[in-house]
C-alpha cells in the first residue's frame, strides 16, 4: 500500500543558509509519525514544506500519490482541503474578532459545502467532537482558555475532513496540566477518524506517547 504522506530528499533554504538538508520520511494513512529535535533544527521548516506554505528549494512531496512541489495555486488550492496544520499558537492561528462558530464555519464556506439547514449542525458537531459545547462557539478566542483555544483550532482543521494533520509543536504553548488533554484528544480523534498524522515537537514525553514511530532531526538532517 502506498503511504499517505511520501517525502523524499527535501531540501529548504532561506538565502544560502540550508534548514532542511535532504530530508526523507513517510506517513502511512492512521499513522502517526513523530519528528522530535531541538529548536531551530528545521522540524517547521520541514512542516512549512509539507504543506507548500514554503516551496522547497529541491525534493519531492507526494501526498496520496499527488506531486504538491510542482503544482500551481488553483491545484493546491484542490488539494489543501486534505492536508490541515494546526498550529503552535492557539490564540495567534485565530481571528481575535470573529466567533468560534464562525472560525469553524469558514472552511465550509471557502469549500462551497455550507448550507443554511446543515451547517449550523455540521459545526455544533465538530465543537463537541473536541469536547466544547454551543457556548464555547458564541464566545471570541480571548474568552477561551489556551486548551480550550487550540481544541477550537483542531474543530477548524477537521471541518475540511482532512486525511493528514500536520500539527507544529500544538502542545507546547500550553500550561502542563491542559496537554495532556489535548494529547488525548489527537490520540481518540486519530483512532475514530483514521487520519494520519505528522507530530512535530521538542517535547519528547509527548512525540512518545501520541507516535507510532519518531524520526529525529539535528542540524536539517534525520539523524535517527
Amino acid at each position: 500500500m502506498n503511504p499517505l504522506l511520501d517525502v523524499r530528499d527535501l531540501v529548504v533554504r532561506y538565502g544560502s543558509v540550508t534548514v532542511v538538508d535532504g530530508v526523507s520520511f513517510q506517513v502511512g494513512a492512521g499513522e502517526t509519525v513523530g519528528l522530535v529535535g531541538p529548536s531551530g533544527c528545521g522540524k517547521s521548516s520541514t512542516a512549512a514544506a509539507v504543506l507548500q506554505l514554503r516551496r522547497p528549494h529541491s525534493g519531492s512531496v507526494l501526498f496520496d500519490g499527488l506531486e504538491l512541489t510542482g503544482m500551481g495555486g488553483r491545484e493546491l488550492r484542490a488539494v489543501r482541503p486534505r492536508l490541515q496544520p494546526v498550529f503552535q499558537d492557539p490564540y495567534g492561528s485565530l481571528s481575535p474578532r470573529r466567533r468560534i462558530r464562525e472560525q469553524i464555519a469558514e472552511p465550509l464556506r471557502v469549500q462551497g459545502r455550507w448550507s443554511r439547514t446543515a451547517g449550523p449542525g455540521r459545526v455544533a458537531e465538530l465543537l463537541d467532537s473536541v469536547g466544547l459545547d454551543g457556548s464555547h462557539g458564541e464566545r471570541l478566542p480571548h474568552e477561551l482558555s489556551g486548551g480550550q483555544c487550540q481544541r477550537a483550532g483542531i474543530a477548524r482543521a477537521l471541518a475540511s475532513d482532512p486525511d493528514l494533520l500536520v500539527l507544529d509543536e500544538p502542545v507546547s504553548a500550553l500550561d502542563p496540566s491542559l496537554r495532556a488533554g489535548v494529547l488525548n484528544l489527537l490520540l481518540d480523534l486519530q483512532d475514530r477518524l483514521g487520519l494520519g498524522c505528522l507530530f512535530i515537537s521538542h517535547d519528547m514525553a509527548a512525540v512518545r506517547h501520541m507516535s507510532d514511530r519518531v524520526l529525529t532531526m539535528r542540524n536539517g538532517k534525520l539523524v535517527a
